[in-house]
């Protein structure tokens, strides 16, 4: 049986060795190799009853391949390990997205209040799959399908942050330019339009857009992201602010909270934005 090779339901990722998770990438293949062996199967044999490819299988078993959620579970049913193989999804879950993602991803589960400006494009949070795909598509040097796909999904798993029990306070400030560039065509667009009427429901979200005909404001010159912890600590980017570096000094913070609350009082009232974003798809 020939690997499966179908793009976007392929059953996991190359790994890139330079990453630090790719040690945990080889132990798990070498626990679902000896997993195999105490069997009694041979790779062909093992190959055939999990449903995949003889090659596939070497290179999970060699740590060269980041097994997919779906891989994992057929293992456990096959081999018989009662659950001890599945366990391994959510380590191979995290493992798959890139580093500079899983990163940020950490920052995020552990905030209690995000507070966003986003000049340009949607920002990640508020992306569809739809949309999040089109855009990785479209950046040059342009990605290997393995590594848009692996970033699509990593922006969809960050999207958890939206279901969290108590969730933090959400606060996104959006330019309207982004609102109205129709990328992944006319249905993608009044989808991901839709979808923003769904979170700036949720009670610990608001959600403001930036309109066009605002002429200045403090975010003109880049994004704005800050974190805050429940430990009182925080920390904060800006594309116009101290090089574009994240920065934790509560001096520097402050200069981002001082341009943020700006941008918001600057920005349509959470009402308006809503109202907006529903006159958009009437004209749709």
């Amino acid at each position: 049986m020939e690997e499966r090779n179908d793009g976007v339901d392929e059953p996991g990722w190359d790994v890139d060795p330079e990453d630090e998770i790719s040690a945990v990438v080889e132990m798990v293949g070498h626990q679902l190799k000896l997993r195999r062996e105490a069997a009694g199967m041979r790779v062909a044999e093992f190959a055939a009853a999990i449903g995949y490819g003889e090659d596939l299988v070497r290179k999970v078993e060699r740590g060269a391949r980041i097994p997919r959620p779906e891989y994992l579970d057929k293992v456990d049913e096959v081999t018989g390990a009662n659950g001890l193989v599945s366990a391994m999804k959510r380590e191979m879950r995290e493992a798959r997205y890139p580093r500079k993602v899983r990163e940020l991803a950490k920052l995020e589960e552990r905030a209690v209040e995000v507070a966003v400006y986003a000049s340009h494009g949607m920002h990640g949070l508020l992306q569809i799959e739809e949309h999040s795909r089109v855009v990785f598509r479209a950046r040059q040097p342009a990605y290997t399908q393995d590594a848009v796909e692996r970033y699509v999904a990593a922006r969809m798993a960050r999207r958890s942050i939206f279901e969290r029990e108590p969730g933090p306070s959400l606060s996104f400030v959006q330019e309207e330019a982004a609102l109205l560039r129709p990328i992944g065509g006319t249905m993608v667009w009044r989808r991901q339009l839709e979808h923003l009427l769904v979170v700036e429901q949720l009670p610990h979200v608001t959600l403001q857009v930036m309109p066009l005909d605002c002429e200045a404001h403090p975010g003109l010159d880049g994004d704005i992201e800050m974190l805050k912890f429940g430990d009182g600590t925080a920390v904060g980017r800006s594309e116009g602010a101290f090089n574009g570096r994240p920065v934790t000094d509560p001096k520097q913070l402050r200069i981002l909270e001082l341009r943020y609350g700006i941008i918001r009082a600057q920005a349509l009232t959470p009402r308006a934005t809503r109202a907006l974003i529903e006159r958009m798809l009437g004209e749709t």
